[in-house]
Formats: structure tokens, C-alpha cells, sequence
């Protein structure tokens, strides 16, 4: 049985299922927005506020400086920054100017950054001053030129060589130099899927993919905000696929305030959402468990929040419900990769919600569960099988992978990997991956980067890297490791040697020695028989 999209039936009237998308690009919405509510506040970070002029104004002249550098169209610039209105100010200057995002986790160490930069061949980083003794050290064996250094007191920054943002900015004067874009065709943003070695790979989002996304959204939920009206509170890491469409872009369509905070600090952030009474919130299932688990929650009206969606990694049932007992709010799980920019599903603000589901899709959407032998035949109704996704936010392909492209975009479906199930109303359920990513604390894990460091031990023969069940990160990195003969280790020095060699997110928290591991008969190991040992199916 074809369901051919049944999914748009749950669809009201006046939310549309489909539509036709205006040709234009983030930063000319930006433009849009700027011109209809100059005054109202863009951006808040503590006591710094930005309105949609100075935020249009900024990141023109950002842009500005750009092409005075010497950036040309689809040069590529890195921005490696926590939440904060520089990443804002850079990411809408660096469109303006014809460059491509290439978006850069502040957790990852030199090794990490030297192959995504190399990758990438960005000759231009905006970077945190704290992280800048990373970049310094690694900058002899990349392309990188020029490295603009953001620092929350800038009157303390001592540069020898390297550029303030705020020298940068002064030598911009906002007349950007035309540059013609191909909305369905340039690359704007830059997506790392996740490690350092050959599995990581950058998804080209084009311009039509990052702002269609973001439209997406705003259709979704257009019942549920008013422009100008609504406060997003900004948690989730911007450089994060989802921080950037749900929180970031979407809060620009929406005239909303962005409230922005570097890193998840949880009395820091009750006490903002006291002061500030945001009405929507964006998170993972560890900033909302963390909510949940606060003895005092309930006094710091969280009852001013009235979305909340949640993604990057499955959402207990259980927290759910007690999250939304607290708060009044309703927690909208869904779905989304980098190769879809990012979001494809989400259980619906405007018909039922399924726990435990992703939802149903998002406007001009299709997906199929496809067999996982040949991925040509569709699965019947309630059998796993793979997820494929078409829509106008997938991406062009990987960066220089056009192997890895034609492997992933197949007949013009994205296949995500993902092995999903679909009930008779066309809502999805994830069962388990086709690959053997790691979803920590809504950061992608991959094993092999993880077990290529801890082959560098000089005790390690063997290594094998799973995930495991965590009632809060939703999964923990366990590291299953054999012994050299006449060889010793403990589990807290394996810790912290693999601590000065990954970013935190990556290292193992459980390790677990065995004289063996179990393999097939040609020698491979099985992986998955250890993840079931360990209790945790995926």
C-alpha cells in the first residue's frame, strides 16, 4: 500500500501543504524585516541589543570589509564561535558578500580543525578569542589568511598579528559590491556532518535550501506565532544545523527577538527565561531534562514558553510529559538532518501529536520507507525500512564527495540512512540507524573517529566504540578495548588520555576491557552484538 502523501491531510486550512517559495535569499529577507520593524530588538546578548536596522546595518558593512579583504563569490570563510551577535553579524555579512559558511564547532581540538579546514579550504576564520591559541597552532598547515578574533571584552584583546572584529568592522563601509547569486545553485552554507576522517563530510546547503527551511517553518507554525511578537530563547549552539534554521533564521522571518546565550548553563538559563519571558524554545532532550529535573522549575515561569521543538536526538516520553506538566507548553518533536537543511518532520502544532514519533512532514515534503536490501521497493505499512526524504531543502550533494553525492542522492531522493517505520496517517517513527553514528547530547558521534585515537594508545591492540543508553545525553560513548600482551591500562587513565585528543562530546565515559572481541568469520567485529550486550538496541 502507497500512502502518497497522507500526510497532508492533517494539514488545517490557512497552514499550507505545498506552496510556491519566494526566489530570494536570507539576507534579502533580512533587508525585508529590517525595513518593516527597524526598531524592534534583533538580537539580545545580557545586556547588549541589536535592532534589525544595526543587525542589517552590521552585517553590510562585515560584508563590506569582506570584499575589501579580498573575498570573492564562493570563497569559503569559517566561523567558529559560540552564540553570541558577532556569529549573527558574520553569517548574514559573509551571504552578503558572495562567500560560503563553513561552520565550525568551537569543541573541536587542532587535529579535528586541521582536517575541516583543509576540507574546506577556507582562507578566512571568525573565531573566540578563548579558541584562538587552536587556530594559531594549526594555521602554518592551512590556507587560512586572515583570522578575525571576537572577544566578549574587547578592550583586553592583544593582538600581534590577527584582527579584532571590531578593527575588521572598521574597515568596512557597507557598499557591498554586486555579486549575482543562483539561488537554486550557490552554496551558501557548509554543513560538516560530523568527524574527522573521510566520514566527514560537508553538506552543501544552497541558498534556496537555508531560506526554503526556514519558510518551511514559518508555514509549520504560522498558527502558533505572530511577527514581531514572539522571543526565541537561543540555546542551542547557532553552528549546529538546527540552531541555524530553527533559531536563528526562523526567528529573523519572524521578526522575533533572539535571545542569545553561549552555552547551556541551567540556572542561567531559568533565569533568563524569568527576566526575559521567551515564547519559544528550540532545545535538545538534555536541556529539556535538565528543566524537567530542576526542583524549582515552576518558579521561574517557564509557563511563558509555548513551543518548544525538539530535535537532534530522541525525546523520552516520560520527560515529555513532565516537561509539558511544568510548563504548559507543548514539545514538538521532529526530525531533520544536515543533508535537508535541516528539518523535515515535526508532530504538528495543529493536529495530533504521536510521542515517541517524529511527526509528519513538513510543507512541499515527500518521504517513502524504502527496502534497506535495494531501496527501490516501499515497505509496507508499520515495516522498518530506510527513510528517503524529497523537498526543496535537500542538499546540492557533499563537498568534493561525488561519490559519497551519488550514494546519498539517489533518483532525486535523499536517502538518509536512518531506518524508520510509518504508520496508516503517515507519521514516522526512527527504530534504529543504518549507520553506526553515536547521537550525544544531540551532537553526531562517529565510532571510527573515536577508535582511530584510541588505536594511538600504546596499550591498545583492539578498540570498538558503541553507543550506550543515557537517561540525559541519550547516549554515552562506551569504548570496548583489547589489551597489547604485557600491556596495562585503567579506564580513568584511557579517559583522560582520549580527553586531551577529542572534543568532550567524543570521548568514551565507560570503558570496558575484554581479552576478545566478537568478530564475524573474516574477522570484522560485531558491533551491534555489542551494543546489544550492553541493553541499548539504537
Amino acid at each position: 500500500m502507497k500512502l502518497e502523501n497522507v500526510w497532508f491531510q492533517h494539514y488545517p486550512e490557512g497552514v499550507r501543504s505545498d506552496f510556491s517559495y519566494p526566489e530570494k535569499t536570507m539576507p534579502e529577507f533580512l533587508a525585508e524585516v529590517a525595513g518593516k520593524i527597524p526598531d524592534r530588538i534583533a538580537l539580545k546578548f545580557y545586556h547588549k541589543e541589536i535592532t534589525y536596522r544595526e543587525l542589517h546595518g552590521l552585517s553590510s558593512v562585515f560584508a563590506s570589509a569582506l570584499q575589501k579583504s579580498g573575498i570573492q563569490k564562493s570563497d569559503r570563510v569559517a566561523i567558529m564561535l559560540p552564540n553570541c551577535p558577532q556569529y549573527v553579524i558574520s553569517y548574514y555579512g559573509i551571504l552578503k558578500a558572495g562567500g560560503i559558511v563553513t561552520q565550525v564547532n568551537p569543541m573541536l581540538i587542532e587535529r579535528e580543525l586541521l582536517y575541516l579546514l583543509n576540507d574546506s579550504g577556507a582562507e578566512t576564520i571568525v573565531v573566540y578569542e578563548p579558541l584562538y591559541a587552536r587556530i594559531k597552532a594549526i594555521a602554518d598547515e592551512t590556507n587560512l589568511k586572515t583570522i578575525i578574533v571576537v572577544s566578549f571584552e574587547p578592550n583586553q584583546l592583544k593582538l600581534e598579528t590577527d584582527c579584532s572584529f571590531e578593527a575588521f568592522l572598521g574597515k568596512g563601509d557597507g557598499n557591498i559590491a554586486p555579486i549575482h547569486i543562483n539561488i537554486h545553485e550557490d552554496v551558501a552554507v557548509l554543513q560538516y556532518t560530523g568527524g574527522t576522517t573521510g566520514q566527514s563530510k560537508g553538506a552543501m546547503l544552497t541558498h534556496r535550501n537555508i531560506a526554503v527551511n526556514a519558510l518551511q517553518s514559518q508555514e509549520f507554525f504560522k498558527q502558533e506565532v505572530a511577527f514581531g511578537e514572539e522571543s526565541c530563547l537561543t540555546v542551542i549552539p547557532l553552528f549546529h544545523v538546527f540552531g541555524m534554521i530553527s533559531a536563528m533564521n526562523l526567528s529573523i522571518l519572524n521578526g522575533s527577538k533572539n535571545i542569545l546565550l553561549p552555552r547551556f548553563d541551567l540556572q542561567e538559563v531559568l533565569e533568563t527565561i524569568k527576566n526575559e519571558q521567551p515564547t519559544t524554545f528550540p532545545g535538545v532532550p538534555t536541556m529539556y531534562i535538565a528543566i524537567t529535573n530542576h526542583p524549582d522549575a515552576e518558579k521561574y515561569g517557564i509557563d511563558s514558553i509555548h513551543i518548544c521543538n525538539s530535535g537532534s536526538a530522541p525525546m523520552p516520553i516520560e520527560t515529555m510529559r513532565e516537561f509539558e506538566r511544568k510548563t504548559g507548553a507543548k514539545i514538538l518533536e521532529g526530525y531533520g538532518l544536515s543533508e535537508a537543511a535541516p528539518v523535515t518532520h515535526c508532530n504538528p502544532p495543529f493536529a495530533k501529536r504521536k510521542p515517541g514519533s517524529i511527526g509528519i512532514g513538513f510543507p512541499s515534503t515527500e518521504y517513502k520507507v524504502v527496502d534497506l536490501a535495494t531501496g527501490e521497493e516501499e515497505a509496507p505499512i508499520g515495516e522498518a525500512g530506510e527513510l528517503i526524504i524529497r523537498g526543496p531543502q535537500v542538499m546540492k550533494g557533499y563537498w568534493n564527495m561525488p561519490e559519497e553525492t551519488a550514494h546519498t542522492l539517489r533518483g532525486g531522493w535523499l536517502f538518509t540512512g536512518d531506518i524508520a517505520k510509518m504508520d496508516e496517517e503517515g507519521y514516522v517513527y526512527i527504530v534504529d540507524r543504518k549507520k553506526d553514528m553515536i547521537l550525544s547530547s544531540g551532537f553526531n558521534v562517529y565510532p571510527r573517529d573515536i577508535e582511530e585515537v584510541l588505536y594511538e594508545h600504546p596499550a591498545v591492540q583492539e578498540a570498538v566504540a558503541i553507543g550506550v543508553a543515557d537517561p540525559y545525553r541519550g547516549e554515552s560513548v562506551k569504548a570496548i578495548i583489547v589489551k597489547k600482551a604485557g600491556q596495562e591500562a585503567t579506564e580513568e587513565e584511557i579517559i583522560e588520555w582520549a580527553s586531551g585528543r577529542m572534543a568532550a562530546y567524543r570521548v568514551p565515559r565507560i570503558v570496558e576491557f575484554r581479552s576478545e572481541l566478537p568478530k564475524t568469520n573474516v574477522g570484522k567485529i560485531l558491533r551491534r552484538a555489542l551494543r546489544e550486550e550492553s541493553g541499548f538496541k539504537g
